[in-house]
C-alpha cells in the first residue's frame, strides 16, 4: 500500500496549491495591517459604514454587530446579522472601509435575490457535512480496498462527499468576487471614499479575494488526489 505507509507521489499534487495559500494569506494580511493604519478622510467606522450602505439600499432589517478576533467578519443571511471584527467596527480606516462594505455587498446580494449566494447557503450544511466526513471514509475504504465490497463503497462515498465541499468553494467565488464589486461601486458611488482612496481599498478587496482562491484551488487539487489514489488502487 504506498499510498499509506510510503511516499505519496499524489502529494506533489498540492504543493503549489500550499505555497499559494500561504502566500494568499501573507498578501491579505500585509495589506490589511497596511491600510489599516491609514485613516479614511470620511472619518467613519466600520460598523457606521456598513450601516450607512444598508440605509442608502432600502435595507433595514439587518443588524450589525461586534466580533471578537481579526477578520473574523461575516454575514449570515439566515439570522440577517452583519458580524465585523472589533478593528472593522471601531475603526474609521481605508481597510475597515473596505471590508464593512465587502459584507455588505453579502446583504446587498441576499436583498436582491442573488442566486449563487442562495446555492451556496443550500450547499454550506452539505459541505460541511463532507468536508469533516469525507477524509475518514476515503482513507478507511482505501485500507480496506480490494476493488469491490465495503472498502469500495467507503471510498466512493468519501470521493463524494468532497465533491460537495469543492462544490461550495467553487460556488463562493463568484459570490465573493460580486461582493467586492459590489462594494467598491458602493463607495465609490456615494463618494465615501476620495479618488486617492479607491486603489487601497481595492487592494484590501483584491487581497481578501486571493484567499477564496486559493481555497478552491486546494480543494480542487485535493479532490484529483483522491481520485488518482482510487484508481491506483483498481
Amino acid at each position: 500500500m504506498p499510498f499509506l505507509f510510503g511516499f505519496d507521489p499524489t502529494f506533489m499534487l498540492l504543493i503549489p496549491a500550499l505555497i499559494f495559500a500561504v502566500w494568499a494569506q501573507f498578501k491579505v494580511k500585509n495589506t490589511y495591517q497596511r491600510y489599516a493604519q491609514v485613516r479614511s478622510a470620511h472619518g467613519k467606522t466600520g460598523a457606521e459604514i456598513a450601516q450607512a450602505i444598508m440605509a442608502r439600499n432600502g435595507v433595514s432589517d439587518v443588524q450589525v454587530e461586534e466580533v471578537g478576533g481579526t477578520l473574523s467578519d461575516h454575514y449570515d443571511p439566515r439570522t440577517k446579522v452583519v458580524s465585523l471584527s472589533s478593528p472593522i467596527f471601531r475603526d474609521a480606516s481605508i481597510a475597515s472601509t473596505a471590508v464593512a462594505a465587502h459584507e455588505v455587498g453579502h446583504v446587498l446580494q441576499h436583498h436582491d435575490g442573488y442566486a449563487p449566494l442562495a446555492i451556496r447557503s443550500l450547499v454550506a450544511p452539505v459541505a460541511q457535512i463532507g468536508s469533516f466526513a469525507a477524509f475518514p471514509l476515503f482513507f478507511i475504504g482505501i485500507f480496506f480496498f480490494n476493488g469491490h465490497g465495503m472498502g469500495a463503497w467507503l471510498v466512493e462515498i468519501g470521493i463524494w462527499f468532497f465533491t460537495g465541499a469543492v462544490l461550495f468553494q467553487l460556488v463562493t467565488l463568484p459570490v465573493e468576487f460580486d461582493a467586492s464589486r459590489r462594494a467598491l461601486a458602493q463607495l465609490t458611488a456615494s463618494g465615501t471614499v476620495m479618488p486617492e482612496e479607491v486603489d487601497g481599498a481595492r487592494k484590501v478587496l483584491n487581497a481578501a479575494a486571493l484567499t477564496y482562491v486559493a481555497a478552491a484551488a486546494m480543494a480542487a487539487l485535493q479532490l484529483l488526489r483522491m481520485l488518482l489514489i482510487r484508481d491506483s488502487r483498481r
